[in-house]
């Protein structure tokens, strides 16, 4: 094993949070801003990139470290090392309401590529690295534009998703068509292309995009219900335009706030 291999369990339904236990000498990384809670004798140390190279040279973790530049995310993360004598806790927090989705990267034939903020913590050793689409209009049209992550290695990793999540085994040949938006990641056996939805009344009308994902088996593919994405449209179409509340949910508007208790002065 070149990661190290951690045990952990799942806490709550809609918040969820990781609970991963460390054996003497075992660490594990994860992105800065996860962080919830962990025992005593658990060293929290900053690193360049994902861990994976700290044996390289400087230049080799700049290289590793710049390519999380491409994702959107910091160059630094942040490892937890147990340094004590017995096992010990560590938790990591969805950032939204959803599910966190245990990867074992060693079921999946060492690879499993996911959508760019997806990734929530790994045990130390597994490379968090970027996948690059090959083309044009996937990268165009994708939702998640050229750049993809990719989880590599042998060991534990933990992705996060918006809503109830859905996982799907492909059979050879065999198609699931969905919102750009709605992917959380496949394994690297899956065929991932974009296609044009169609139809005048569709491209105009529909409100569902001009383009659907297509993901061909074999493969596994997991899927949200609620992308964060659709999640912050929906709050900013809520928040009031010029100072004026839209009244939502009362015919009588903000006269109904005054009657029903909800009065922001």
């Amino acid at each position: 094993m070149n990661a190290h291999e951690i045990d952990f369990e799942i806490y709550g339904e809609e918040m969820q949070y990781v609970e991963i236990e460390l054996d003497p000498q075992e660490a594990v990384v994860a992105e800065a801003g996860s962080f919830m809670m962990m025992d005593s004798d658990i060293k929290m140390d900053t690193i360049f990139g994902d861990g994976s190279n700290q044996d390289t040279g400087v230049l080799g973790k700049l290289f590793s470290a710049g390519k999380r530049l491409l994702t959107g995310e910091s160059l630094f993360m942040t490892a937890f090392l147990n340094i004590g004598q017995g096992k010990k806790q560590v938790s990591f927090a969805s950032p939204y309401p959803g599910k966190i989705i245990p990867i074992d990267l060693s079921e999946f034939q060492g690879k499993f590529i996911c959508q760019k903020d997806a990734f929530l913590c790994a045990a130390k050793g597994v490379s968090v690295g970027i996948e690059f689409s090959k083309r044009l209009g996937r990268g165009l049209f994708g939702g998640e534009g050229f750049i993809m992550q990719k989880l590599e290695g042998d060991g534990m990793a933990f992705v996060h998703a918006g809503g109830t999540t859905a996982k799907k085994v492909l059979g050879p040949g065999e198609t699931l068509k969905v919102d750009t938006g709605c992917i959380i990641g496949f394994t690297k056996d899956v065929d991932y292309n974009i296609e044009f939805i169609g139809g005048i009344k569709n491209t105009i009308f529909g409100g569902e995009g001009l383009f659907y994902a297509t993901l061909r088996g074999p493969g596994t593919v997991y899927i949200q219900s609620l992308p964060f994405s659709r999640l912050a449209g929906r709050v900013l179409a809520s928040i009031p335009r010029g100072g004026k509340d839209k009244g939502e949910g009362s015919i009588l508007g903000g006269l109904g706030n005054l009657l029903d208790g909800d009065n922001r002065f």
